[in-house]
């Protein structure tokens, strides 16, 4: 994975309020290359991670869906995507807060490959 993708919105992750927003592109090569890297980190079909409007990967080993809407859905926004990949927020957190949108019982294993990238 390209580092220099995520060093290029780290400003804007840790602080969105006080940092313009990233360019589409940006924040797009970020979110692409942190939920790939979580693929192959993780490779399988269990669950589904889903940060629209940019990507959404298949991940986890076991069981393997094939039609339909999945199981097992873990679904974020880009920032908390990042903040979560980076290692800035907690699953915990992101999950008791409503930031992470979860459902079937294998999202939380999502967690164990937090963060993606050491920043």
């Amino acid at each position: 994975m390209d580092i220099s993708s995520v060093a290029a919105v780290m400003d804007w992750v840790r602080d969105p309020a006080g940092v313009e927003k990233p360019g589409r592109a940006v924040l797009a090569d970020a979110v692409r290359g942190t939920v790939r890297q979580l693929a192959q980190d993780a490779p399988g079909k269990t669950v589904e991670v889903r940060v629209p409007p940019f990507v959404a990967v298949q991940c986890i080993a076991g069981p393997a869906h094939t039609r339909g809407t999945p199981p097992n859905v873990f679904e974020t926004d880009p920032l908390t995507w990042l903040q979560l990949a980076t290692g800035v927020l907690l699953l915990d957190v992101a999950l008791a807060d409503g930031r992470v949108h979860a459902s079937g019982p294998r999202v939380p294993e999502v967690g164990r490959w937090l963060p993606v990238i050491s920043v």
